[in-house]
């Protein structure tokens, strides 16, 4: 029987398949192409605030715009008043030309360069000092306004992270903050944490709640805490996601190709999205005492958060147009109009595991047999495939057929862009439902 793994259902993306509008786009822009639904985007931003606002704890959300470098979502945050997050002066430069105000940005990544921290200061964007020497240049900016910085903290429970600064540097950082008086506004703390577990960004939370106090008796403002991100998306049900690890093997993948169970993303999560922010603000640091929500009420410290994958959940999907394909022995190879330079998983030696779907150019009877197949891109290489695992296709795929690969919106679409063989980069358009239009309206992405 072949390993499947469906996403979860989605009746908006089954509309927008059988309106044969992605059939008409593949057509028209001649490739792969990634579709967009900010309206999604904008659901997800809003039950994130409602958890904050449930728990009573005063937060900011920012959009971490590494996950998608479209620009329709980062006009979404301009228009809804959300934060952005920035790791480079080209991000920031982008989300101020797509209306998001400087305060509303936060400028994280590691060794900022001195360009950046001056155009972050000039434009009043809080910046989360990684480093001793970056914290030295800040201060030595000379901004009209005094720059405002996070220090952010390196995480004890992941010792091998190259993010934070160390006990003692921390220590040091403050008091020279705490030194510079009105050069600089010491805000509060923040981490970047690796992994999924909501107990862990409690208990660092926890932590960093303890070091505002502390830092307020050295007369500094600390009084807000950034957990980043790690929210993570459900992508597929239980059973499914259970069945795949229990019986995936090199047989399941072209050339016996292996991998490990921790090789891939946790595509089911019972605890995701905003129910993962919702878990952390419940939880109690270290296990005793307040839950984190009732400690950020009593402390006055507020809570921002910088999420991506999540505020992304079901805001996209990724389209190839099947150019070819060629039976082996017991399987075949559907070769795209792309590459896996198009689904970002493959960055990380792993695989983006939920189903792709076919949708069929022409009608064709379901087989009496699924067919199964890998998926390669239209590159000379062979190691470019989207897909290792021979996919359980209802019938033998045919040219001009379309490939949908499901909710590639966060981290899939374009970490990895390059027009290899002059090959183009997938566009991305933006799909909308106006409530007065019988079908959906589009446009390229800004």
């Amino acid at each position: 029987m072949a390993l499947t793994l469906p996403a979860h259902p989605d009746p908006l993306a089954d509309r927008l398949h059988d309106s044969g509008l992605l059939a008409e786009l593949a057509h028209g822009l001649g490739g792969p192409f990634h579709y967009l639904l900010p309206h999604r985007f904008e659901t997800n931003l809003a039950a994130f605030r409602t958890v904050l606002t449930d728990a009573g704890v005063e937060g900011r959300v920012y959009y971490a715009k590494k996950a998608n470098k479209a620009g329709a979502f980062t006009e979404r945050c301009a228009a809804l008043g959300a934060g952005v997050d920035v790791a480079s002066l080209g991000e920031l430069r982008d989300a101020l030309g797509h209306g998001v105000r400087g305060e509303d940005l936060v400028v994280t990544g590691p060794a900022k360069t001195t360009e950046l921290l001056r155009v972050a200061a000039q434009q009043d964007a809080l910046i989360a000092v990684d480093a001793l020497d970056e914290l030295d240049r800040i201060l030595t900016l000379h901004q009209t306004r005094p720059p405002r910085v996070l220090l952010r903290v390196h995480p004890r429970s992941q010792p091998g992270s190259r993010f934070g600064l160390s006990e003692k540097d921390l220590s040091q950082a403050v008091h020279a903050c705490a030194e510079a008086g009105d050069q600089v506004r010491t805000e509060g703390f923040s981490f970047h944490l690796s992994g999924y577990d909501p107990q862990q960004r409690t208990d660092l939370a926890g932590d960093l709640v303890e070091l505002c106090l502390k830092a307020r008796v050295l007369g500094l403002q600390a009084d807000r805490i950034s957990i980043g991100g790690g929210f993570a998306v459900d992508y597929v049900p239980a059973e499914a996601w259970q069945r795949f690890l229990d019986r995936q093997n090199p047989g399941d993948y072209h050339a016996g190709k292996t991998f490990t169970t921790s090789d891939f993303y946790p595509y089911h999560s019972p605890v995701a999205g905003p129910g993962a922010l919702a878990a952390v603000l419940s939880a109690r640091p270290a296990g005793h005492g307040e839950t984190l929500a009732e400690r950020l009420r009593q402390t006055g410290v507020m809570l921002l958060l910088e999420p991506g994958r999540a505020l992304l959940d079901g805001a996209g999907s990724s389209v190839f147009t099947v150019q070819g394909v060629k039976d082996r022995d017991g399987y075949g190879i559907v070769t795209v109009d792309g590459t896996s330079l198009s689904l970002s998983e493959q960055w990380f030696n792993s695989e983006y595991l939920p189903d792709p779907q076919l949708l069929p150019a022409r009608p064709r009877p379901t087989a009496a047999e699924t067919y199964r197949a890998c998926v390669g891109g239209a590159s000379c290489l062979d190691s470019d495939l989207l897909t290792w695992r021979k996919i359980a296709f209802p019938v033998r795929p045919s040219a001009g057929d379309l490939l949908v690969y499901p909710n590639t919106a966060g981290y899939q679409m374009d970490s990895n862009e390059s027009p290899f063989h002059e090959l183009p980069l997938p566009p991305k358009v933006v799909i909308d439902y106006p409530d007065d239009a019988s079908r959906p309206r589009w446009r390229l992405d800004r």
